[in-house]
């Protein structure tokens, strides 16, 4: 069934359906294949295939049936045309800037986005005379005035990592197309499950696949989705000579990892709300982060560019950093680890790890201070997670 086919079907039947090639076999699960290698009829095929006259397998570094399969199911849930599987999020991103850049370009970005990112632009393609504007991600005007005839593209997380801020997609997507610029989104925190930027204008998505799309922490990798042309043209050509490759192995993880993501990320959104609405209410917290609280000045667009608030909750403790690691360090329950988007509610401390190797007056341009804990909900019953919160909020109350 084709991509176009696919849009009569609800996502949750997209994320379970699309994708899926049966082989002779007429397995009822998703094969594997493990192979680095593919066998040629004869020199006239094999010639005809690496030249691109004929489609077909050639190499597993840039051709692979699982691989593509999760690439298909994921092109399909985002609503795009092409979806291209990559080693780790931040090799989709590099990707991206190594397709759509050269010397001489500059690029917008959030300051509002996962360290690494940041540093990716600031420090890696710096060295290639490409120049990088960090602007205020909810401030128009900033993003405005930062704009060169040279702006390639603007570069965002939204909601953000991990204030969760939110910015207009709609009208970032207008004002970098009126100056000839490409908008790309990391829909890492929402998954097409919650939110679909390319509905709303963007040119490109990416995601850590290592998150929510695969939803248990088991493997790394990442992706690029959006218009067949400019990945096929400017981004594959990266994938194909410099190899930053999905194992087959990791894309049937994720390929499974869809089929519930619909189902997860409703929960995760479920469990958030209810520790964001008991948070807010702590004597021990001086602010809590997170859209789906009415109380959150984005409350409003959030529910106009998103079907969720996600599972993401991140707030100021009372006492800078020396509590909010005490409440970090009384968890038993929560594990104390960087990532997100498991299963497992995880809590860390982003000024010292996700963010720690940004310059402190970064780390304030992004409203990241010593206080921050970021929570990510997992799907443990919610009073559970509450109670393992309560026992060092409780203390320091």
């Amino acid at each position: 069934m084709s991509a176009k086919e696919w849009n009569q079907y609800s996502i949750e039947t997209q994320g379970i359906r699309a994708g899926q090639q049966r082989t002779a076999e007429g397995e009822h699960s998703d094969p594997i294949f493990p192979t680095s290698s593919y066998i040629f009829n004869s020199a006239e095929e094999a010639a005809s295939r690496f030249s691109g006259k004929t489609s077909g397998n050639i190499y597993s570094r840039f051709t692979n049936p699982t691989v593509r399969a999760f690439e298909q199911r994921l092109a399909v849930m985002e609503g795009a045309e092409r979806a291209m599987a990559t080693s780790s999020g931040m090799a989709a991103i590099n990707c991206v800037c190594m397709g759509l850049l050269s010397a001489g370009d500059h690029v917008v970005c959030s300051q509002s986005v996962f360290g690494n990112s940041a540093l990716m632009f600031k420090n890696i393609m710096a060295k290639f005379a490409i120049e990088t504007t960090f602007v205020t991600l909810d401030d128009m005007a900033d993003w405005q005035a930062a704009l060169r005839p040279n702006t390639r593209f603007l570069f965002l997380e939204t909601p953000s990592n991990p204030l969760g801020t939110l910015v207009d997609i709609r009208q970032l997507a207008d004002l970098a197309h009126a100056n000839g610029s490409l908008l790309i989104v990391d829909n890492v925190y929402c998954t097409p499950a919650l939110q679909k930027p390319l509905s709303l204008g963007a040119d490109l998505v990416v995601h850590s696949a290592t998150k929510y799309l695969d939803g248990q922490g088991r493997c790394i990798g990442g992706a690029v989705v959006g218009n067949n042309d400019l990945i096929e043209e400017k981004i594959y050509p990266i994938l194909r000579t410099c190899g930053p490759t999905m194992s087959p192995f990791n894309a049937w993880v994720f390929h499974k990892g869809l089929e519930t993501l619909s189902l997860r990320m409703e929960k995760h959104c479920q469990n958030a709300l209810q520790v964001a609405q008991w948070l807010e209410q702590h004597t021990s917290i001086e602010h809590v982060y997170y859209t789906g609280l009415p109380s959150n000045p984005q409350h409003a667009l959030a529910r106009q560019q998103q079907s969720g608030f996600g599972g993401i909750v991140s707030f100021d403790v009372k006492g800078g950093k020396e509590n909010a690691w005490k409440v970090i360090d009384a968890t038993q329950m929560i594990s104390i680890t960087a990532n997100l988007g498991d299963v497992k509610s995880m809590i860390t401390h982003p000024s010292t790890t996700t963010h720690g190797r940004l310059t402190e007056q970064e780390r304030a341009s992004a409203g990241i201070n010593d206080s921050l804990v970021r929570l990510a909900v997992g799907l443990e019953n919610v009073s559970d997670i509450i109670d393992d919160l309560a026992t060092g909020l409780d203390s320091i109350s």
